[in-house]
């Protein structure tokens, strides 16, 4: 991975901040050490929340072009520290709203900007709306023929039901923040080759509200955010194919600072099935027929997904021909009509004969001029010369 911070967020040099934080939330998801399987994802985790503290921070990225990627990371180890010994662009943990520290999910600062963006912590102004998720739903074809309402149970976050999402009790005492004297920012001052530069960032403490708080929820632990497991009601179409994405919204992950939830994709995976091979909204189906029925022709039954059909086949039939029975498929999703059934009528050769039809067979084969050994490979040979 590039180290130039742009590269890192695969963003262009005039991006907004919406585009920045947009990217951010893509790439912490792709590479959480939680659901990442890559060897590196912990250190790929690190550059792009580093990325986006100093891309979406007006004066860090002014700097941030003006220097240049390395003469700003040179600047960045040689500057002032605040908040304890922290670099001005360091990694420190979830802090403020009581403590934060390992909750039941691991470390849930990462986890809360995963779900819910990053942006300066629960402070700013603006809500946001909450992450989308993702999920599979599996179904039979029979199911994706009729339609079907499912019932699909997830495990996902959820606003803390006992604090509301403070992260703190409604009635603990509250007071201003140590480490901005209330003001939601922090100042540091760098020493660059370009001389003395101050900058704002978030208060890591308070995480931009200004306040902090002497009791943690005992529910949360302070982030906020609980799993829940949900049951829910799910509509899946006829016609909907392999692959196809249904979007429950705002089932999603909740907001932040009071913004809406996200929606809830859920990917349908259809099984396959032992009787049909589906191509769009055409089906394939494969129907043995015997050799009198295929040399005197016959009208045979044949199943479909919705029931059995009568087909004719015709006298002379040769084994692999194929027969298109006209909207005998599948419905097409949000189209009128259904798809078609291709039946590939294949000869099955019997491998036990009777005394009486051993002798017919023969005589079958004395009439059309044919020198066989009926005891070897006779039905073989006639089927080849049909």
């Amino acid at each position: 991975m590039s180290e130039d911070f742009y590269e890192v967020l695969g963003v262009s040099r005039d991006a907004s901040e919406e585009e920045i934080q947009q990217a951010y939330r893509e790439k912490a998801r792709e590479y959480h050490p939680d659901v990442s399987d890559e060897a590196d994802a912990e250190e790929k985790f690190k550059q792009v929340k580093k990325a986006k503290e100093v891309l979406t921070d007006d004066e860090q990225r002014q700097m941030y072009d003006q220097l240049g990627h390395d003469r700003y990371v040179e600047a960045d180890k040689h500057g002032a520290t605040d908040n304890g010994g922290r670099g001005a662009g360091g990694m420190g943990g979830m802090g403020g709203m009581g403590g934060g520290g390992q909750g039941p999910f691991g470390d849930m600062s990462d986890i809360f900007e995963t779900f819910f963006g990053g942006g300066g912590g629960r402070g700013g102004n603006r809500p946001r709306q909450g992450q989308d998720l993702r999920t599979t739903l599996e179904i039979d074809l029979e199911d994706a023929y009729h339609g079907v309402e499912k019932e699909l149970n997830v495990t996902r976050p959820d606003t803390c039901p006992d604090c509301n999402g403070q992260g703190h009790p409604p009635d603990t005492d509250s007071r201003q923040c140590p480490e901005c004297d209330g003001r939601g920012q922090t100042t540091t001052t760098q020493q660059t080759p370009m001389g003395r530069v101050q900058q704002r960032q978030t208060c890591r403490r308070c995480e931009g509200e200004g306040t902090v708080y002497e009791e943690t929820c005992s529910t949360c632990r302070g982030d906020g955010v609980v799993r829940e497991d949900a049951s829910l009601s799910v509509e899946v179409p006829a016609g909907i194919e392999n692959g196809q994405t249904l979007r429950m919204e705002r089932e999603g992950a909740p907001g932040e600072r009071g913004g809406p939830k996200g929606d809830l994709l859920i990917e349908v995976a259809v099984r396959d099935h032992p009787d049909f091979e589906r191509e769009g909204a055409d089906l394939h189906h494969q129907e043995p027929i015997s050799f009198p029925q295929a040399v005197f022709g016959d009208t045979i039954e044949v199943s479909t997904v919705d029931g059995a059909v009568e087909l004719d086949v015709p006298a002379g039939t040769q084994s692999g021909e194929t027969f298109r029975l006209s909207g005998k498929g599948m419905p097409r999703l949000r189209r009128r009509g259904d798809g078609d059934l291709y039946v590939q009528v294949q000869i099955v050769t019997p491998d036990d004969l009777n005394a009486e039809q051993r002798e017919a067979l023969e005589a079958f084969a004395e009439a059309g001029g044919e020198e066989v050994d009926v005891g070897q490979g006779f039905f073989e040979k006639i089927k080849d010369s049909f």
